[in-house]
């Protein structure tokens, strides 16, 4: 979605998210000078956040959501969509931690979209601040440049420093090159040459300087990790529970199950029915409820 057709947030608004993120950042050991990165599942520990992992693929190549926030005091899960890109989901965890801090409700959240949504806004602004202050990019630009403006910059030098920006505050790109619109460090008309690039393409110019720069990172960030599974501890509360019988082998084993697990992993023999497998799998169909 454009910046354009999004919801403008007030300076007071922009003030407010600003000041929420510095202090989440400084409470969770965080210096504005500091990313975030790859830290964001020992934040989700800290907070006690259990994460739920499930590809969620949708009809088209995009999946039709990245996370949402289950929240019911003084539990907390958040279902991350590992059928997209490592990057969004670090962006939609982020996203969600807003409505988690702000106790305000959860859509699924999809890049993109829901911008003209005033919540929504707030929450993306917010996941924007959390992982990359306004004040830190602003020095990296002035450090890099020696000025506040990319304006003149060539190209291949602003690609380059975008790359760099993504590796290293482990934002996507679309989301790096829209901080820079943000600061009125890029024109409308750069921010729309950058937005309309293919940054996924893998042979194209922007994946070749990623490569170049960090090719670890950067492939890392490109990747779709379909990953299934949640926190040891949370599986760990699933294998009590059914020791101390407050949930039945059946329920044991379609839990886990849903984790690519089996009772079997933990000394048990437990068999699930087909009729109830099927179950399972409309209830992960059914996390997507676009669909």
């Amino acid at each position: 979605m454009s910046m354009d057709t999004q919801y403008k947030l007030s300076i007071k608004e922009l003030e407010e998210i600003k000041d929420l993120a510095r202090e989440r950042r400084s409470v969770l050991g965080f210096g504005n000078d500091a990313p975030i990165a790859h830290d964001m599942t020992l934040i989700l520990e800290k907070l006690h956040i259990t994460p739920l992992q499930l590809p969620i693929r949708g009809r088209g190549e995009k999946p039709t959501f990245s996370a949402l926030l289950l929240y019911s005091e003084p539990l907390a899960f958040i279902g991350i969509n590992t059928a997209d890109y490592y990057d969004r989901q670090i962006f939609a965890i982020a996203h969600e931690l807003y409505h988690y801090y702000t106790k305000t409700s959860s859509q699924h959240y999809r890049e993109g979209h829901n911008g003209d949504d005033v919540i929504e806004t707030k929450a993306n602004r917010f996941a924007a601040e959390f992982l990359l202050p306004e004040d830190a990019l602003r020095r990296q630009v002035a450090n890099e440049f020696g000025s506040y403006s990319l304006i003149d910059v060539q190209s291949q030098a602003l690609l380059r420093f975008i790359a760099r920006i993504h590796c290293t505050w482990y934002l996507p790109y679309q989301s790096v090159i829209r901080r820079l619109r943000e600061i009125e460090a890029i024109t409308q008309h750069q921010f729309q040459r950058l937005q309309a690039r293919d940054e996924r393409m893998p042979d194209g110019e922007y994946a070749r300087l990623g490569q170049a720069i960090d090719p670890e990172v950067f492939s890392k960030l490109n990747t779709k990790t379909e990953t299934i599974g949640t926190s040891p501890q949370a599986v760990e509360t699933i294998v009590r529970n059914f020791e101390n019988k407050i949930i039945d082998d059946q329920t044991f084993a379609e839990t886990l199950r849903l984790f690519n697990k089996n009772p079997a992993d933990f000394g048990y023999e437990i068999t699930v029915e087909q009729e109830d497998i099927d179950e399972i799998n409309d209830f992960i169909r059914g996390w997507d409820s676009d669909r």
